[in-house]
């Protein structure tokens, strides 16, 4: 028998190597080729030259970490947030607005290009500003026990960790100013040990707190909030429950947002958009490219609460919103009625299975709008054929379920004749887009 002895352990050699990334990936790496292989380096933006380590080769591409910027981007601006680079929320402050906004529209329409085999024209980018946008944040809450102390903030990247937030430039202004304040309120609750996360949502009317907590709350934990509540103008629901919010501290009759002459109220638990500002342009691109007009019947698919229906039905003869979330329809037909609007309907139906046989299915609608999750709308996609619409506008959280989609209205006889990239979420590499399909 033949034996072998190693001395110890032996250290994987780290390639160092020289690279010009050409774009960047959704992550905010720096993507170049190296050896006839791809390579995505962390830390480097296009154009730059930096000096990168490989720390980890795969058989067709390579992941690398910038050790030195040998040449700067002109493209590179320094992260406003302390905690970028560990926080996982954000992945792109280091580069600049401007540069975002163009790799997020290059990668849509390359997209386009690759699944459909033709390049879309596209519109300028719509967005808003690239800090202080954020009008909702989960927090997540965690009892450390060798500190004891609590810790409140997001994930770090690639891990369950909690990295502690006392600042999130993207976040609305009134609602960060709350960052420290409320930690140190969570803090002294005697239940400290058992709260699940805190949601932050800015409403039009003043912010609100939901509270997960998983045991009961004491009346002097009550009296804690309720002074908190009222010292910094806020609303506090708690969510003893999964399923059900108390009212522990209203600031007004009820949270809402605004479209221009409309007030939508929700639920602090319900879907509202992100960017408040990139929102109204949205609706207001939607409306221009539906062109609607007195005698149209709009078909809203994954209405949510009204967001484009009650827009729409400001202009239409008639409307008909389905939606998924049975308390998304009625806010929405509340929402009708409070703001008077009597040529609106708010249905429910789950849009992820056959629609055929739903009543509104086989009416008849010229004009749709529909903004599904990001799984799609592949099942409703056939309906839509049947009803024929004179124009289509699909708003996307998901850029490759858009392409999936488009191609089977490209494929009966619609043409998409806009697209454009919508930067909801500046500083990460999520897209949102939205497309008109024009019946030839």
């Amino acid at each position: 028998m033949v034996q072998f002895y190693s001395s110890g352990p032996r250290k994987a050699t780290q390639q160092t190597i020289i690279v010009t990334p050409h774009e960047l990936d959704s992550l905010g790496q720096g993507v170049a080729r190296h050896q006839g292989k791809t390579i995505f380096i962390s830390g480097a933006l296009p154009t730059e030259q930096v000096e990168a380590v490989i720390n980890e080769n795969k058989r067709n591409y390579c992941k690398a970490k910038t050790k030195k910027i040998l040449s700067p981007s002109a493209q590179r601006v320094i992260p406003a947030c302390a905690h970028f680079g560990v926080c996982g929320g954000c992945n792109q402050q280091h580069a600049s607005s401007t540069l975002q906004q163009e790799n997020k529209s290059r990668s849509l329409g390359q997209l386009f290009l690759r699944e459909t085999g033709f390049l879309p024209q596209q519109g300028s980018v719509i967005y808003g500003d690239s800090y202080g946008y954020r009008r909702r944040v989960r927090l997540g809450l965690q009892y450390h026990v060798k500190q004891k102390r609590l810790l409140m903030g997001f994930r770090q990247r690639a891990s369950n960790d909690l990295v502690e937030i006392t600042q999130c430039p993207i976040m609305f202004n009134p609602l960060e100013q709350l960052l420290v304040p409320l930690r140190h309120c969570l803090a002294s609750l005697s239940i400290v040990k058992k709260l699940g996360h805190a949601e932050l949502v800015q409403a039009d009317n003043g912010p609100m707190l939901v509270l997960r907590h998983l045991v009961s709350l004491s009346d002097s934990d009550r009296q804690a909030l309720l002074e908190f509540a009222q010292r910094y103008q806020l609303s506090v629901y708690l969510a003893g429950e999964s399923d059900r919010l108390e009212v522990l501290a209203l600031a007004d009759d009820g949270p809402y947002y605004r479209i221009g002459d409309l007030v939508l109220g929700f639920n602090p638990r319900d879907f509202i958009q992100i960017n408040a500002d990139v929102n109204q342009l949205m609706i207001a691109q939607a409306l221009e490219w539906l062109d609607i007009q007195p005698s149209d019947r709009v078909l809203d698919l994954f209405c949510g609460m009204g967001n484009f229906t009650l827009p729409i039905a400001q202009r239409a003869r008639e409307v008909i919103g389905v939606e998924g979330v049975e308390s998304l329809v009625a806010t929405g037909q509340k929402n009708a009625l409070d703001n008077g609007l009597s040529n609106v309907k708010f249905l429910h139906h789950n849009l992820e299975q056959d629609v055929s046989c739903q009543p509104w299915a086989g009416q008849g609608f010229n004009k749709i709008l529909l903004d599904p999750a990001r799984a799609g709308a592949a099942e409703a996609m056939p309906q839509i054929i049947k009803l024929q619409p004179e124009r289509i506008v699909y708003v996307s959280c998901n850029p490759q379920t858009l392409v999936n989609d488009a191609k089977v209205l490209l494929s009966k006889g619609y043409a998409l004749t806009q697209l454009r990239m919508l930067d909801m979420f500046p500083q990460t590499g999520h897209i949102e887009s939205m497309a008109l399909f024009i019946k030839k």
